[in-house]
């Protein structure tokens, strides 16, 4: 029974023994996943002969400038507020917020009565002293007066006709009009309040021509000049963009900001489509150039001082170094290191090595990325 017991146990030992020879340095007659019969790998495991595809552009000539984007309010071209001439009680207010209004429609009316009295009282004495005056010039006319006499009834009838076309210049004051064309944008009183002189009634807004007013570094403001065309966006809508034009570079900066007021007027067309208040962010192009080389942002590889971009020949991604420019949306001028019409690789260079082979393929075809 020992003898047997032995036996099993060596048994055991020389299966184990044969069964870790084969698994882990047995031959292998046949290749590892993923690599075929006489291919090569380098020391990563990829294939040393690897070909990657890519997405490739074409070196062009074009305009490009540095832009700014400074936020600003709309506000109407201008705003004239309403005061009343006289003083009284409000008897009707006609014009609400957000009421449209032509220059001379009535607003408002101030009670006039005791006014009307007085010019009443001023005209019966007008017209008494007009008639004295009229008696006074066919009396002297035919010696019967002499000319004191004569020079009083002219004093009179100029006095009755001064205060007469007071009161009618008064009373005119108790409608009160509008001075514009354009939108009600505050309204202080109701109907029944007692207001005094030159008190504050409305605010009109010229919605003729709207503008945004903003800061510009005073850095970037020697660059400007009126009559510049610029690109508006609105909060309110962001994907419709808007067009205007610098309408004046004020002479004088912040002296505690360093930011130096600039006025931007809109076009008719985006004038219909803003509204005073609305968010506004201005885009200023600065410093731009004509007839410069561009390429893609996304060609551009490695940081500053050392950047680069791939250039593809012969089927092999050439890294070729680059002096860039101005980097205006989503493209980069090219100062040095590239010619006009060079195919350059603009996705799929993430993963790429100076020397490699390269496959352009079209966007259609999916990412390179996803590709590899």
């Amino acid at each position: 029974m020992h003898h047997t017991k032995s036996a099993r146990i060596g048994a055991l030992i020389i299966a184990g023994s044969s069964f870790l020879f084969t698994a882990c340095g047995g031959d292998d007659p046949q290749p590892r996943a993923g690599q075929a019969a006489g291919q090569t790998t380098g020391r990563s495991g990829a294939p040393a002969d690897r070909v990657v595809p890519v997405q490739v552009a074409g070196v062009t000539r074009g305009a490009i400038a540095r832009n700014v984007t400074v936020a600003g309010t709309v506000e109407p071209i201008r705003t004239i507020g309403v005061n009343s001439q006289l003083a009284g009680a409000l008897l009707t207010v006609n014009a609400q917020e957000g009421d449209v209004v032509r220059q001379g429609e009535v607003l408002a009316r101030v009670d006039d009565r005791e006014l009307q009295a007085q010019l009443a009282a001023a005209e019966a004495a007008f017209q008494v002293a007009e008639a004295q005056y009229e008696r006074a010039q066919q009396l002297r006319d035919r010696k019967v007066i002499t000319a004191p006499e004569y020079e009083r009834d002219r004093t009179a009838y100029a006095s009755a006709k001064a205060q007469y076309d007071q009161l009618k210049t008064r009373i005119g004051y108790a409608t009160v009009r509008s001075p514009l064309s354009g939108v009600v944008t505050e309204k202080m009183v109701e109907t029944g309040d007692v207001v005094g002189n030159q008190q504050r009634l409305f605010a009109i807004a010229d919605i003729s021509s709207m503008v945004v007013r903003v800061g510009v570094s005073e850095l970037d403001v020697v660059q400007l000049r009126t009559g510049d065309r610029v690109t508006v966006t609105l909060d309110a809508i962001p994907d419709r963009p808007l067009h205007g034009r610098i309408r004046r570079v004020f002479p004088q900066g912040d002296p505690t900001t360093r930011l130096v007021p600039v006025e931007v007027v809109l076009d008719a067309e985006s004038a219909r489509v803003a509204r005073p208040g609305f968010l506004a962010r201005v885009t200023f192009a600065l410093g731009a150039r004509d007839g410069v080389l561009l390429v893609p942002g996304a060609a551009v590889v490695g940081g500053q001082g050392g950047q680069a971009v791939f250039v593809v020949q012969d089927g092999k991604a050439v890294r070729r170094a680059v002096e860039t420019g101005v980097t205006s949306e989503g493209r980069v001028e090219i100062r040095s290191g590239l010619s006009e019409g060079e195919q350059i690789v603009v996705a799929g260079n993430n993963l790429l090595r100076d020397g490699m082979g390269v496959r352009a393929v079209s966007a259609t075809e999916g990412s390179p990325g996803a590709a590899q």
